[in-house]
Order: C-alpha cells, then structure tokens, then sequence
C-alpha cells in the first residue's frame, strides 16, 4: 500500500473524472493521496476534497512562486485562516522558488526573483508560527532555497524538497540539516538527465524518502505520454525499489511510514 504524497486532483475533479480516479487509484494499492495547493484558486476545492473524501484525500495550501504575482501579500495573508478548519492542511505548500520559468530580460527576471524571495521568505516564517510541515518547490534554485528555510528557522526535518530534480551534489546540504526529497516518474525515464536524479534517490537512501506523481504531469513508464494519476505511482514506486534493491512491499511500508509520520496522518 502505497501514499502518493504530492499531486494536484483540480483538472480531473473539473472534468468530473474524480471518482473513477480514485477509485483507481486505491485498486492499484495506492490508499491515500496529498493534493497540494498553489493558489487561491485551488485551496476552497481542495479543502472540500479533504472533507468529502476523508481518510482518502488530504490537503495542503501555499502560494506556487509561480503564481507570486502583483497581488501576491493578499493571497499569502489569507493562509493562515486556512489553518483554522476542520480537516486541517496537512502541510504548507507547495512554497518556494522557480529561476527555470523566468522572463528572458535580465531586469524583468531579477524582479520576479525578488518578489519570489519576499512571498517565499514570508510563507516560511508563516510555516515557523505555526510549526507545520513545509512542501518545497525549487527549479534551478536549490541554493536560494536552502538559504532563505535556514533563515526562517524553520526545523528542516519539516522540510521535503518535491520533484527533486537535481543530483547526489545538491541533495546533500538537504539531507544534513535533516531535511529529503521526494521523487517522481522522473525516476523511470531513459535518459542521462534521470540519471543524476536517480543517482540523488540512492544518495538519499529509503530512510526520509517519500514518493510522489505530481500528476497530472510527469507521468511514468511505461504510460508517458498519458494523463499522469495516483494510480501510476507503482511504476515509480517499483523503479525506486529497484534502484534501492528492495522489495516492493519493503518500500510501500517504509515510505508510507514516512509519509505519515511527515505530514502527520491519522
């Protein structure tokens, strides 16, 4: 039994394909998922989720730093209310910074990392009040990152780097202040880009590790090129063991233990 511990269920819930998604979803022994929240737009639906489909779904809330806009004070301001309901965001998240998405003019870029800083520097000492989890989203900014969580003092074995998309190298000054990464299908693809992430996933070893679809994107093999679901994480989960050299229910078991006792699940 497997929990996919970061996806966003906004586009099939939409499309009216979330009963037959997570109906799925358990069939191919995934029995818990963690929908995150990048905006305003998302948090409502994802808190309503939660609620209905409780035991199964389970939410977080946080401003994408790539949806920091002009107007972003406002947004980051009304998280905390979001902290007073019933089901609880199981996190914070996903927070952080994006240098990959970044305007072509050095002027126009170096405001934007800014304001990403400001809203990424804001929510953390947020996640500090509040001592919850931390989701971590980073595009070619892993040292920023790490800068602005030390900071904060927010405690890092709070903190999981989602998607890691670096190698052994960048990981390391996570895994020493206590913090992880979680991996996605990125795992299963044939090419030397995967290998240094895959290299990352043995640096880090099954101790923090936690697994992820990020769906709908980044679908695994053998699927790519289909809508990526929390079914398909088993295909993820299977490359991980194997690279690991562990049984697949040796793995399901470890990392279901870590990611309940990471985002404190009932």
């Amino acid at each position: 039994m497997w929990i996919d511990t970061h996806c966003h269920l906004e586009k099939a819930q939409q499309a009216r394909e979330l009963p037959g998604l997570l109906e799925r979803m358990q069939e191919a022994g995934v029995h818990r998922c963690v929908t995150i929240g990048t905006s305003p737009k998302d948090w409502d639906l994802y808190f309503r989720l939660a609620k209905r489909y409780a035991g199964l779904v389970d939410w977080t809330v946080g401003l994408h730093p790539g949806e920091a806009g002009e107007e972003w004070e406002d947004a980051v301001q009304a998280i905390s209310t979001f902290f007073t309901v019933d089901p609880l965001p199981v996190a914070l998240g996903e927070i952080g910074l994006d240098y990959f998405h970044l305007p072509k003019y050095p002027d126009e870029a170096a405001e934007v990392k800014q304001r990403q800083q400001v809203a990424f520097a804001r929510q953390l000492e947020l996640a500090y009040q509040l001592d919850c989890p931390v989701v971590i989203h980073s595009r070619n900014a892993v040292p920023d990152c790490i800068r602005l969580i030390d900071d904060s003092g927010v405690d890092w074995n709070k903190v999981v780097f989602h998607c890691f998309t670096e190698g052994p190298e960048a990981l390391r000054p996570i895994l020493e202040r206590g913090g992880r990464a979680s991996f996605t299908g990125i795992l299963t693809y044939k090419n030397s880009y995967a290998e240094a992430i895959r290299e990352a996933l043995r640096e880090q070893g099954p101790g923090r590790l936690m697994l992820e679809t990020d769906c709908p994107y980044l679908t695994p093999e053998p699927l790519r090129g289909q809508t990526n679901e929390p079914a398909h994480m088993v295909h993820t989960a299977g490359k991980a063991a194997e690279l690991l050299g562990m049984q697949e229910t040796e793995l399901a078991e470890q990392t279901t233990a870590n990611a309940r006792a990471f985002y404190r699940l009932k």
